[in-house]
């Protein structure tokens, strides 16, 4: 959300719905103006100037240039992966935008935008807010997934002819510990004590973090740096001076692009802003305390909410505030009204013109807070506003603060004199119910957690991960047993060797929640039969003093069961596999040659072939990689075989499907669930060869492979070269569900998978054509692609633009024919393309397969199509009114305004038809019939 430079128009993405809105501010409220439909899944918006100005669409990977005056886009920017935040600096202002999953700024010159963006590279992972210097001189990136300088050293089971890397350091008797595994928390005690009966506990890994010394620490204190960067690291598998660079906020100059960092400040770095005043940054976000061992030792505190400043240029020391000043996390609940008071997932921040009070918005706490200069938090009570707030834009000149609010789809001005809610507007939403409905015990800290702060959302940020790992074991808990699990999928060679679930379980990553639904069981270990039997984690992790109803429980799965996999960045355009993938960062591990230099390009084509060939057998001759992991996910089948053939196994009474369990990991816990793969591609930025890391956990369940190089040479697997790992790795990286081979329930090497929810690698994709006589060769060869696929039914296909100086959509119907957004017009390829001229440009996009008729030509799928609509003066953003419908002036449906909707009003009025009721006030009387002559008389 941003407001123009002359404060008159409010721009707000409405994400959900693919558009830019277009408020008028200059009254008491703000006032849709337009709507203007951008790429898909717009995050960002800045003004360049009053009338022009840029979105970021997060999945299109693209930037839509738009005409504040004429409302259209006049021109698409293609960027890298997953685009989140735009700024202009420098002199003359170039525009710099963040691409998250590339770990890189692009820069884009606005006077030459044919020009190739300038690549500058981020040492972190996720780059996302942006701010800038008040002079331009510098660009200030949040770095979303810093790290917080912990990591994981190895301590699993010694199996060296399977799984030999990492080393088990933990159980080394040079440690801290002389080798005692797992290593008391408390001293020489362990806190909670250890149940009698949990006796001896499993080997597991170990939690370290780096103090503010440089000393890399476990929660008890003890000393590891020499065995993670000192002269002993090769022993957790390690090079000397191996470090987590920790990067927070990258520093850009804005004319040379040289990078610099602030480091140390938190871990999850959500929202940025330069104190207008001070120059001084103020970074947002979360702190883990991942290092502390043991869900009761966790629950309710497990991290904080900040607030850090720091001076412009690195190094500089920060000053780190808890935003959360009424907390002392002595107990894990406290009383509802202090809960209240708290903070949770703050994703925005603004500051005021003296740099003296900025206010930062709550995601997950529903509320606005205020701090001062110098990140204090003020006396002044919580703003709650509607929920899901994300954005904040400061009009001073008028006394308001806008705030908008993503879940709930609406825009609040808030008074800074009074510091109260003054109004609420709403704009069209079409997020399916299941979302709206069941998001809520996701992110709601107020609702879900015992000290109001945190929620499920807190690791599983944005239903994805923190990359971290965390200890939530518990020593007093019990050992269950394996009933009820797909044991090796009754493979003979894979069902022996299962041992039960340990409470002590030992560090795990966090896991993503996207595609959860549909492959149970969940966790890491297959522990938990299904969604219903994390409620108890709402209390004995989040503190709060209530688990989730039966009927909570529903809605959080139904609003899981939507939640996708986004388009893989390594696939090609048509979604197959890349055959010259480049590997930057993968490292040769010494198997085949000098380790640490740089694997070659991998062809993930034959990473495939090796990964399902059964006459290779990549694990120890025995199994192909697909036996375990079954395409198109990667997960276990949940299918049993008979001796003959492959069967399904019927869900369980929860609807619980039984994804397989192996017990071959050689890791740690014995029995663990297969997992799926599809999201490797964004578990990077760990390895023991380099000094320079910017994640400290990497796979497997408890992050102790470094990467999937290392993983794939491990003794379990016959490769033959660094060629065959390099495939591997690309196939890996590309590995994103959909179209991959499906198994055979009588092939025993290669069995059914579980269906994948992705989304294609060309969804999102944009082309803006101005004239298709000039068109460049590449991009009349990317439409004509679009169509191809569009007409293989892999996904849909959608046109805009202003035709005729009116806003126009269509959706591609197949066979070179487009649908317009008026009843009975059609058009073919030649024409629409025809259509498109300076002032008058087309963007087409390619959208998910089935969303083509509502992106394209009828917004809330009212069945009326939205050009109809607005020519008789309807919202086409407004499924209750249409033509025909009550408070319609096109009361016939004619799909005209005349004397006949005149007269058919009065026929209804005088019989007492209830579609006479114009103002639905439930009476039909003389206000209805003003009403009706009102809008009857009044232009569009």
């Amino acid at each position: 959300m941003a407001l123009t430079p002359d404060a008159t128009r409010l721009l707000v993405c409405n994400t959900p719905d693919n558009r830019l809105l277009i408020f008028d501010v200059t009254g008491a409220e703000p006032v849709l103006t337009g709507a203007v439909q951008v790429g898909l899944d717009p995050v960002s918006v800045r003004a360049r100037t009053d009338s022009e100005a840029w979105v970021v669409n997060h999945v299109s990977d693209s930037v839509s240039i738009v005409d504040l005056n004429t409302m259209r886009v006049r021109a698409t920017l293609a960027t890298a992966d997953e685009p989140c935040d735009i700024v202009f600096a420098g002199n003359p202002p170039r525009a710099f935008v963040s691409c998250s999953q590339a770990n890189m700024l692009q820069v884009f010159d606005p006077g030459n935008l044919s020009a190739a963006p300038i690549a500058v590279p981020i040492e972190g992972e996720d780059p996302r807010a942006l701010a800038v210097s008040s002079d331009g001189a510098r660009v200030y990136a949040a770095i979303f997934e810093s790290g917080n300088s912990s990591t994981l050293l190895g301590g699993g089971a010694a199996q060296p002819t399977i799984i030999n890397f990492p080393p088990n350091v933990v159980s080394d008797a040079t440690g801290p510990y002389g080798g005692q595994n797992p290593p008391p928390n408390s001293g020489g005690a362990f806190v909670p004590p250890i149940a009698p009966a949990n006796n001896p506990a499993i080997r597991v890994g170990l939690i370290v973090k780096k103090d503010a010394g440089g000393a890399w620490r476990d929660d008890n204190s003890r000393d590891w740096t020499t065995m993670v960067s000192g002269a002993q690291a090769s022993r957790s598998g390690r090079v000397v001076g191996w470090d987590l660079v920790d990067h927070d906020i990258a520093v850009v100059n804005a004319s040379t692009l040289a990078v610099d960092y602030h480091k140390r400040l938190m871990n999850m770095c959500m929202a940025l802003a330069v104190n207008p005043a001070t120059g001084r940054l103020a970074l947002v976000g979360t702190d883990a305390i991942n290092q502390v061992r043991f869900e009761p030792n966790l629950k309710g505190k497990f991290l904080r909410v900040n607030a850090a400043l720091v001076d412009p240029v690195p190094p500089a020391t920060p000053t780190i505030r808890d935003l959360n000043t009424h907390l002392t996390y002595a107990a894990p609940t406290i009383p509802q009204s202090d809960r209240n008071k708290s903070i949770g997932d703050p994703r925005a921040l603004v500051w005021n013109g003296a740099g003296t009070l900025a206010y930062v918005a709550g995601m997950g706490s529903n509320n606005v807070i205020q701090i001062d200069a110098e990140g204090q938090r003020l006396g002044a009570p919580a703003i709650a506003v509607p929920p899901g707030p994300t954005g904040l834009a400061l009009d001073e000149t008028r006394g308001r603060l806008f705030v908008l609010s993503r879940f709930d789809a609406s825009v609040s001005t808030i008074s800074t004199a009074t510091q109260a809610v003054t109004s609420t507007v709403s704009f069209y939403d079409p997020t399916p119910a299941a979302v709206r409905i069941g998001r809520k015990h996701l992110y709601d800290t107020h609702k879900n957690s015992g000290l109001g702060h945190i929620s499920c959302a807190s690791c599983h940020v944005d239903s994805r991960l923190d990359r971290l790992a965390w200890d939530l074991g518990d020593p007093q808990g019990t050992i269950d047993p394996l009933t009820n699990r797909n044991l090796g999928q009754g493979l003979p060679g894979l069902t022996g060797g299962f041992e039960p679930f340990h409470p002590m379980k030992g560090p795990m990553t966090t896991q993503t929640l996207q595609d959860i639904v549909g492959h149970e069981p969940h966790h890491w270990r297959g522990d938990r039969l299904g969604i219903e039997e994390f409620n108890g984690a709402f209390i004995g992790l989040q503190g709060d003093d209530a688990n989730l109803t039966a009927q909570e429980m529903q809605e959080f799965e139904n609003f899981l069961a939507t939640i996708t996999f986004p388009p893989n960045p390594h696939r090609q355009f048509e979604n197959t596999l890349p055959t010259s993938l480049p590997l930057p960062g993968h490292l040769r591990t010494g198997r085949f040659g000098s380790a640490g230099l740089p694997l070659p390009n991998g062809n993930a084509v034959n990473g495939m072939s090796i990964y399902r060939s059964g006459t290779r057998r990549l694990d120890r001759g025995a199994f192909a990689c697909v036996t375990c992991h079954t395409l198109p996910t990667g997960a276990g089948t949940d299918y049993t075989w008979t001796g003959a053939a492959y069967v399904p196994i019927p869900p369980g009474p929860m609807g619980e499907r039984h994804a397989a369990l192996v017990s071959v990991d050689g890791s740690t816990n014995i029995s663990v669930k297969t997992p799926q793969l599809r999201n490797l591609y964004e578990k990077t930025g760990f390895n023991m060869l380099t000094t320079r890391n910017t994640a400290g956990f990497g796979l497997g369940h408890d992050g102790a492979i470094d990467s999937i190089e290392r993983f794939v040479s491990e003794p379990a697997f016959n490769v033959a070269s660094d060629q065959e790992v390099a495939d591997l790795v690309a196939f890996m990286l590309a590995f994103s569900g959909s179209d991959l081979p499906a198994g055979s329930p009588t092939n025993p090497l290669d069995p059914p998978g579980t269906p994948s929810l992705d989304t294609h690698a060309a969804v999102g994709r944009q082309s803006t054509l101005v004239s298709i006589a000039t068109a460049p060769p590449a991009q009349v060869t990317l439409l004509s692609s679009m169509g191809t696929l569009a007409d293989a039914g892999k996904v849909g296909l959608v046109a805009r633009g202003r035709v005729a100086g009116a806003d126009r959509g269509y959706a591609y119907q197949g066979g070179a024919s487009w649908r317009a957004d008026r009843q009975g017009e059609t058009l073919s390829t030649a024409v629409l393309r025809a259509l498109a001229t300076p002032g008058g440009e087309i963007t087409f996009t390619v959208v998910p397969l089935g969303s083509q008729t509502r992106i394209g030509i009828d917004r809330d799928l009212d069945g009326w199509l939205d050009r109809d609509e607005l020519d008789v003066c309807e919202d086409p953003a407004d499924p209750g009114l249409y033509p025909g419908s009550r408070g319609s002036r096109d009361v016939n449906g004619d799909l005209a305004v005349d004397f006949n909707d005149l007269l058919e009003f009065l026929n209804r009025f005088n019989a007492g038809d209830p579609r006479a009721d114009y103002n639905d006030d439930g009476v039909i009387d003389f206000n209805d019939f003003l009403l009706f002559l009102n809008r009857y008389n009044q232009p569009c």
